[in-house]
């Protein structure tokens, strides 16, 4: 009888020290997580978010980028962000870690199909003459700290909203994109039409010579990104444009014969600056000589008015020695003769 009770004590003690290891296993061991340097996390608390006390998103700057409906709409809390480093959690509580740090992918690519945009390489699109062509290149972006919930809470994909926004935001600016051709007043009238007529009927030209300007373009639309899903667009790089292969060709003849019109006309305006140039040192070298004769006779008028200011008959004896003078080095004179005079 003794050994059936002194067992069923042990085995009930074996099953409170299991519970009880489990219990310390369950909340104290597994209750510590570490933040990385480039981690974020937020908690929840039986399934509610630890928010920082009542401040919502329309509140922040980010949300200035907004309008007045997408403010309503986007309105979310601002939760507690828990930094880098050694933290505890009670059973009840579960941690979101995110990565922060920046990140690069091709604009291309599509997270909910990955095969499709030929393999995520290329994005289509067509420009405002109804040519399809295909665009190359990156986007960075991360996640925005100070809009955590909408990135863990208000949608269930982020990147593919951002990413399809972007898309979107990219194929309507390429559809009326029309590049800003700069008037040149060195340029003849014939020559400006010209330049334009090229430039303004071909439509991926504009694209080439304007991605810079596409790509801020781009970055200044995405920047509502982060207020709406939590995630911050840093670039946009379009490095590559592809045109139909039906017409490029005919693209590379008209590009050769407008370099070849630039070259011409750069020619041309080199020898117009050369001959203005020649024109100017022309004018300048005969005004120099103008004035290197006509200062001999000023300063002789400078000193007859200073003769003549001196005293009566100063100026009369200085034109008679000057006279004089004459007559000496004088090979010939030649006299008029007075009327009833002797000659």
């Amino acid at each position: 009888m003794v050994d059936v009770r002194n067992r069923k004590y042990r085995r009930d003690m074996e099953i409170l020290i299991g519970i009880l290891g489990y219990l310390f296993l369950r909340c104290i061991v597994a209750g510590f997580y570490t933040i990385d340097q480039n981690e974020r996390a937020v908690k929840t608390i039986l399934g509610r978010a630890d928010r920082l006390n009542d401040r919502k998103t329309n509140q922040e700057a980010f949300a200035e980028t907004l309008n007045e409906e997408e403010k309503l709409r986007y309105n979310y809390p601002i939760l507690k962000v828990i930094e880098p480093g050694l933290h505890f959690k009670l059973p009840w509580e579960k941690v979101f870690k995110v990565s922060i740090a920046t990140e690069t992918m091709n604009m291309a690519f599509d997270p909910e199909s990955p095969r499709a945009n030929t393999d995520g390489t290329v994005l289509e699109a067509v420009t405002r003459d109804q040519l399809n062509i295909g665009l190359k290149g990156q986007i960075r972006f991360r996640v925005s700290e100070k809009n955590l919930y909408a990135y863990f809470f208000g949608i269930r994909n982020p990147i593919a909203h951002v990413m399809g926004y972007f898309v979107s935001i990219l194929r309507e600016k390429i559809a009326n994109f029309e590049g800003q051709t700069p008037l040149k007043k060195e340029i003849s009238a014939e020559a400006q039409a010209q330049e334009i007529h090229v430039t303004e009927t071909v439509s991926v030209n504009d694209l080439r010579k304007n991605l810079r300007d596409i790509n801020d373009i781009l970055v200044q639309e995405c920047h509502v990104a982060e207020a709406r899903y939590g995630m911050i667009l840093d670039a946009s790089l379009i490095t590559g444009i592809e045109p139909p292969h039906e017409v490029d060709s005919a693209l590379a003849a008209i590009n050769t014969a407008y370099n070849n019109v630039s070259s011409e006309i750069s020619l041309a305006k080199a020898s117009a600056d050369q001959t203005i140039v020649q024109s100017r040192r022309a004018v300048e070298i005969e005004t120099l000589k103008a004035q290197a004769e006509v200062e001999p006779l000023l300063a002789l008028s400078t000193q007859m008015r200073d003769l003549k200011s001196a005293g009566p008959g100063v100026l009369e004896s200085f034109v008679r020695n000057v006279k004089l003078n004459t007559f000496k080095v004088a090979k010939k004179i030649i006299i008029e003769r007075s009327e009833g005079r002797p000659s």
